[in-house]
């Protein structure tokens, strides 16, 4: 079963420094984890490497507002992110920061070679100032009143309310969000990559195997619109690297993000002596390079990244793995709902290889959303793990103990083994391409004959016949050999239940010697290995992680509300024609960042309406489902095409926004009263 050692290198996107973990995170680093642990257990040479990514306004902005120096505090939460990994059993071998030495040297390099290489390009550009802060606005730091509906309090990029797109120039009384002050127009010279000039090569390599499919798909739609080229520059005040030759100018937080990946790479080496950064990044590079990460970061990834490594002359990944996002119970994570779950919560009130575990099972190699039902997650770990796989040893080992020295008896009957060992391939097959979820089937399939074997066998009662003492020694041998192989193919999965099952056996899992002979073999006495999943822990969890609500006595500038508009009266109200749709087709509106096109079947008639959702929805997770609009609103002309109403949704924004769904029953055309 030995296979040739390959040099592996992987990574997970790189947590941002200005927050917890979450469950949501923790999908990506469990399931990068799993890989890395699996490569390992095979024997290969396997670097898993990440940092917190630590640039950016957003970190200078909430330093400010905590008093503190950037510094201090991506070095506080750093320290939090790092112990949540640890107690995860996130087993990274180099975790740093992009805040460092060697991620600025990099960082220079990269962009010193592209643009002596005539891939930086200048251009002057006007940009919103804020005159009080002294700083240049990105278009979420402006607000102001929509110019197309007039809803107040918009973004500087789209409005939520009537999901028109445009300039933050073109806000109604723009104000910063920094200070509150009026912006004012300013120039300033900014670089741009050119990523133009890598589009031959960028169709060639997306289309060459390194990405899913889905994602080599996503991006055609890019090159149909044309390749843009890209602002790396932020002006001062900034949290991140000065540009070279360049005072007062910065890299985009996104420039350096990604060579971080690099540069934590680099800070193993120089911490272990023994390894060569050339022979991982080098253009020549035999080494093989993969990168995890979620389905929204798809664009830097798969486009920037391989182009600035390419214009800078290293290596490409050899292919980049997306993920889609965690659910919780069939819909977002909610704070209000308590199931926004952060790392720590879950730590405090359950085992982690249960997530672990989970997670896996539900894992494929595609970019679907996975959810976690928490009645679900509870029933599968109880039924799983503790009732197949540790009710194996839990049955068994006790007799081996008390009647028989310790000590396993040599098998007669290797048949049920041998079936074990023959899944060896298919079951490393599962976990190299990331069907984690089918490997945990086979497991599992295998864990229910080893245990029909040892209930058919009932050891339990030849123990008590005299002359059955050797068939009920080879029986309770065998069952504990079955649990061996079996705990050794989820050794990735579960590394600390692993652990004590090494005590326990006294004897290390290793891929190449699950046919390992164990007659004579000793083992320790058996203690109980794993807990079944109480539903008060989980009720805990979502106690624990549920917002507090009631806002009312909360100072005014506290509130995240939206103001009151003016009020109507129900002869207005009446006006509304509240109507139930099905969304009869969604697809995404090129030009458009924040845009759906939506086709409404109202039971007749189709009404198309372009939604500011994107943020919220995937296409594919809309067509079929039943929806409530506004059927009367009269049709508005947008550079995109007519919208002929108006889809209800609610939520904070951004990910967390949910179209208002009817109960089952409703049906296309019937008035909502």
């Amino acid at each position: 079963m030995a296979t040739s050692q390959r040099k592996i290198l992987v990574t997970s996107a790189l947590p941002y420094a200005n927050g917890p973990i979450h469950l949501g995170h923790m999908l990506e680093y469990i399931q990068t984890d799993i890989w890395a642990r699996f490569q390992k257990l095979r024997g290969h040479e396997c670097h898993y490497i990440c940092a917190d990514d630590a640039h950016g306004t957003p970190i200078m902005l909430k330093a400010q507002q905590l008093g503190m120096a950037p510094e201090e505090m991506i070095a506080q939460v750093q320290k939090e992110h790092q112990q949540d990994f640890a107690d995860f059993n996130i087993q990274f071998d180099n975790f740093h920061s992009t805040h460092s030495d060697e991620n600025r040297e990099l960082a220079s390099e990269i962009y010193l070679k592209l643009r002596d290489g005539g891939y930086i390009k200048s251009k002057t550009i006007s940009q919103l100032f804020d005159p009080e802060k002294s700083m240049f606005l990105p278009d979420r730091f402006v607000k102001g009143t929509c110019p197309k509906c007039k809803s107040v309090d918009q973004y500087g990029d789209n409005c939520d309310s009537c999901g028109a797109t445009y300039s933050p120039t073109d806000l109604i009384d723009p104000k910063s969000a920094v200070s509150g002050a009026t912006p004012v127009m300013k120039e300033t010279e900014h670089f741009f990559f050119d990523l133009p000039a890598f589009e031959e090569m960028l169709k060639e390599w997306t289309r060459s195997g390194s990405l899913q499919q889905e994602m080599a798909n996503k991006l055609g739609e890019w090159f149909e619109q044309g390749l843009q080229q890209w602002d790396i520059t932020r002006d001062a005040p900034y949290f991140g690297f000065e540009i070279p030759d360049a005072p007062g100018k910065f890299f985009y937080v996104w420039l350096d993000a990604p060579i971080g990946y690099m540069g934590s790479f680099k800070n193993l080496c120089n911490k272990r002596g023994d390894l060569n950064f050339d022979e991982f990044w080098a253009k020549d590079s035999t080494a093989e390079v993969y990168h995890f990460i979620g389905k929204d970061i798809v664009y830097f990834h798969s486009l920037f990244w391989p182009a600035m490594l390419e214009g800078a002359g290293f290596r490409k990944p050899n292919s980049v793995y997306a993920h889609g996002y965690v659910t919780v119970n069939g819909a977002k994570m909610s704070k209000s709902k308590g199931t926004f779950i952060k790392a720590r919560t879950y730590l405090d009130n359950l085992n982690p290889e249960y997530l672990r575990y989970y997670y896996a099972a539900k894992l494929s190699s595609r970019i679907d959303d996975l959810d976690l039902n928490l009645e679900d997650f509870a029933q599968r770990v109880n039924s799983d793990l503790v009732g197949k796989l540790v009710n194996l040893a839990s049955r068994t080992a006790g007799f081996i103990s008390k009647r028989f020295d310790g000590k396993l008896a040599k098998v007669a009957d290797n048949s049920l083994s041998e079936t074990f060992l023959a899944k060896a391939d298919a079951i490393a097959e599962f976990y190299e391409t990331r069907e984690f979820g089918k490997a945990m089937r086979e497991i599992m399939a295998l864990a229910d004959i080893a245990n029909a074997y040892v209930a058919d066998a009932a050891p339990w009662q030849l123990v008590k016949q005299e002359d059955k003492q050797e068939e009920a020694h080879q029986v309770c041998s065998n069952a504990l050999n079955l649990f061996r192989i079996l705990v050794t193919y989820l050794k990735p999965v579960l590394p600390k239940l692993a652990q004590d099952v090494e005590a326990f056996l006294q004897l290390e899992l290793t891929w190449n010697d699950l046919a390992k002979d164990l007659s004579g073999h000793e083992i320790a006495p058996f203690k109980a290995l794993m807990q079944r999943v109480e539903m008060k822990n989980i009720e805990a969890i979502i106690e624990a992680s549920t917002e507090n609500l009631q806002v009312a006595e909360a100072p005014k500038s506290q509130l995240a509300l939206d103001p009151i508009s003016e009020e109507i009266g129900f002869d207005d109200f009446a006006k509304l024609d509240l109507r139930i749709a099905r969304i009869a087709k969604a697809e995404h509106v090129p030009e458009a960042n924040k845009l759906l096109k939506l086709q409404l079947d109202l039971g007749g008639e189709t009404k198309q309406v372009f939604a500011g959702i994107k943020s919220a929805y995937a296409p594919e997770d809309l067509e079929g489902k039943l929806t409530v609009m506004v059927a009367n609103l009269a049709p508005r002309k947008m550079r995109f095409g007519m919208s002929e109403g108006m889809v209800l949704a609610a939520g904070p924004g951004k990910k967390d926004l949910w179209i208002l769904e009817p109960h089952e029953g409703a049906q296309p055309g019937m008035r909502v009263k």
